[in-house]
């Protein structure tokens, strides 16, 4: 077992690979009251297709089948996991983003017990013809039900504008539709191209005992066998560097209009410190424009266009990054205007070293203020660990961007084809 110590944040991390290709990672934290424990697999809803294992075709699966399978896999034999948790002490819960399926837990009591059933669970799939069938009624309501939520229409309206052919444009859920073609011979195909324990990884946090825990983890993985491991093929999206649809307005029973500015970055780093380094330059660069304390939120509150749901976020993955802007608007098409406006006039020169320096000083401590918390420790870590760098870095890496590391995400993102606009709106404006 590895002992990596990050003196700057005095975390103590332990780190283990088992022989069948599983990444355990352990954080000691004495002070915590809760455990909290995440097992991921490297699988979200954007590899639609891949070459199943043991196969040599690429094959296209149906939109959704990655957030099926993470509900389905709750679904045994003899019941739910969940009551087993709920037995145990245990809060348990699941979620699937765009690039990776996490199952988690968190406890105060009878830790060893639920990461036996955690670990278990996860490595045990059982799918029946009936309850893929059962479970295509359960899903199929849980999408009619986003279709009507506003909020996530305009989050998925603005993505599907920026997007021509990436699989991220597509609802992580799919549609009733495509949900219809599951079946349980997919899942299965799905769950042994991308649950195998080399594409997985482990991290628990917690008032734990490292050496015990690590020795449970190691007696767990050595009573099941697993086949060799094997690199996976996903699809490479052709994908242009213009946006598809540049504005969209969608009508839905709204009292308020809402309004989203998409920003699609021109390419991406896939991993490592550099990936890093061009994610958070770009959240700077987002918080020096669109913070609370910048000079635009300010006079866009005082003009009534924004209220407290503006909001801004940049999302990086491995093979795409958009960063969004909005929220609420009495003006739909001015503040989309605004923010056309405010992006595309920006000088990289106004950005000075002073000012960059107050914006890495707020996110530093927000960051810091962050890891009290278990779950965003464990989460974050994980998706940092997938794209070969470290949560732990950040700080560091966060201290030590330049101006010209802001100034190259402008140059590389701030262009008027780069742009998309989504707006939803009460139906009797239209």
């Amino acid at each position: 077992m590895e002992k990596i110590v990050y003196d700057q944040l005095q975390e103590q991390l332990y780190y283990e690979k088992m022989p069948n290709g599983l990444d355990v990672y352990l954080l000691p934290k004495k002070a915590f009251n809760k455990t909290y424990a995440v097992f991921t697999t490297k699988y979200g809803s954007v590899d639609n297709q891949f070459v199943p294992r043991g196969k040599t075709e690429m094959k296209r699966v149906p939109d959704g089948i990655a957030h099926f399978l993470e509900h389905k896999l709750f679904e045994k034999e003899d019941g739910d996991v969940f009551h087993q948790f709920s037995k145990q002490g245990a809060s348990a819960n699941a979620f699937t983003s765009f690039t990776r399926t996490a199952y988690l837990f968190s406890s105060t009591s009878d830790v060893e017990k639920n990461v036996e059933t955690l670990i278990d669970f996860v490595q045990s799939p059982y799918f029946s013809e009936q309850t893929v069938e059962k479970e295509k009624g359960i899903i199929g309501q849980e999408i009619r039900m986003y279709d009507d939520n506003p909020d996530w229409r305009l989050y998925f309206g603005v993505i599907e504008s920026l997007y021509h052919h990436h699989p991220v444009k597509i609802d992580i859920a799919g549609t009733v539709e495509s949900i219809a073609d599951i079946t349980k011979e997919l899942l299965y195909e799905c769950y042994e191209t991308f649950y195998h324990p080399s594409n997985m990884l482990l991290f628990i946090v917690g008032p734990i005992d490292e050496q015990a825990m690590m020795e449970q983890i190691r007696r767990n993985q050595a009573k099941k066998t697993f086949p060799s491991p094997e690199p996976i093929q996903r699809y490479v999206y052709e994908e242009p560097k213009e946006v598809a649809t540049p504005r969209r307005v969608i009508p839905m029973h709204v009292q308020t209009s809402k309004c989203l500015v998409g920003i699609k970055a021109k390419h991406v780093v896939s991993k490592g410190k550099e990936k890093l380094t061009h994610e958070l330059a770009m959240n700077v660069l987002l918080d020096y424009l669109f913070g609370k304390s910048s000079s635009h939120y300010e006079r866009l509150y005082q003009a009534g266009i924004i209220d407290e749901t503006f909001a801004y976020d940049y999302t990086e993955e491995e093979s795409f990054g958009f960063a969004i802007v909005g929220g609420d608007t009495s003006d739909p098409d001015r503040l989309s205007e605004e923010l056309k406006q405010m992006i595309l006039s920006f000088e990289p020169s106004a950005l000075t070293a002073e000012a960059l320096e107050r914006v890495k000083k707020k996110k530093i401590g927000a960051f810091l203020r962050a890891l009290n918390s278990p779950e965003y420790i464990a989460n974050q870590f994980t998706r940092y660990a997938f794209h070969e760098t470290s949560l732990f870095e950040v700080a560091k890496v966060l201290q030590s961007l330049t101006v010209d590391d802001v100034r190259e995400v402008v140059d590389e993102c701030f262009h008027e084809s780069q742009l998309a606009v989504c707006q939803i709106v009460p139906k009797a404006s239209m």
